[in-house]
């Protein structure tokens, strides 16, 4: 992963459209191969055509990904 913090995150994408869970969710659920316990949801970012989400491990960054309008989804890197 990138090794940028929430801070660095938030500073390059702005707040999230949605937030699902949260830093201290005790409930980690598994997407795209990864565990986490915080999604950032950001809809169709800058009119792009697709959303763009963020998960997180407590304060670990697990992955950013673009997922199109048909579910299929892309990691950003």
């Amino acid at each position: 992963m990138s090794g940028e913090g929430r801070g660095e995150l938030a500073a390059r994408f702005g707040q999230p459209t949605e937030q699902e869970g949260s830093a201290n969710e005790p409930r980690t659920r598994e997407e795209h191969g990864v565990r986490w316990n915080e999604k950032w949801i950001y809809r169709n970012p800058e009119g792009q055509g697709f959303d763009r989400i963020v998960l997180w491990l407590r304060a670990d960054l697990q992955g950013i990904w673009h997922v199109k309008p048909d579910g299929s989804s892309i990691p950003q890197s």
